[in-house]
């Protein structure tokens, strides 16, 4: 159970169909090979990211004085904040405001920025990734860490390079559902991380 909450925290927040309209805006005028290109770069940079975050963590929290319960409180605020706009179906600033995508669509590159960074790894995934790293109580769970960032970030890739399926298949309405239903349990792992920090905190 705690290896799926953790796959599932790290999905949910990074949420690659909510990217696919603006995604398919920044490369409206690509060739289907060279926007397959592009979401295979934004994937990877979310991946490297992510795994970076997960790893230099502990050095941050030691450099800042910051606890473990006092990061997991803040993460959690920010998750459920993503979480928050996801169950309203609304595309959140924390991940990209109208100014970077107007800048993404006038770019020839997007797959790094802001595709990669804040797109798919922005401020709610990082937070997520080092709570689960740095408050993991095992090895496996450690372990299940990156591996569920590297398995998001393929799911990324696939969902991204067939973003116009997708869309298509779905549509608008039946994007939304989904991005609803995952708002929903993301606001429960919010309020878990809450709760975890505030025991870990002693308050």
């Amino acid at each position: 159970m705690e290896l799926l909450l953790v796959f599932t925290s790290i999905f949910f927040i990074v949420d690659p169909f909510a990217v696919i309209p603006t995604f398919l805006a920044m490369t409206e005028r690509d060739t289907p090979e060279h926007r397959r290109l592009l979401a295979k770069r934004g994937a990877w940079t979310c991946a490297i990211a992510l795994i970076l975050f997960a790893l230099g963590g502990s050095l941050i929290f030691t450099i800042f004085g910051i606890t473990i319960g006092a990061f997991k409180i803040a993460g959690g605020v920010l998750v459920g904040l993503n979480a928050l706009d996801m169950v309203q179906a609304r595309r959140s600033q924390q991940r990209e405001t109208p100014a970077e995508k107007a800048e993404g669509i006038q770019k020839e590159d997007i797959g790094i920025m802001p595709l990669g960074i804040p797109m798919l790894a922005g401020p709610g995934a990082i937070s997520t990734v080092m709570v689960l790293a740095l408050g993991s109580k095992g090895a496996l769970v450690t372990a299940a860490v990156y591996v569920s960032i590297i398995i998001t970030a393929l799911v990324s890739y696939w969902v991204l390079a067939a973003a116009t399926l997708v869309e298509r298949r779905l549509g608008q309405t039946g994007m939304r559902i989904l991005t609803r239903v995952m708002g929903l349990v993301l606001c429960a792992i919010a309020v878990q991380f809450i709760i975890d920090g505030i025991k870990l905190s002693g308050l």
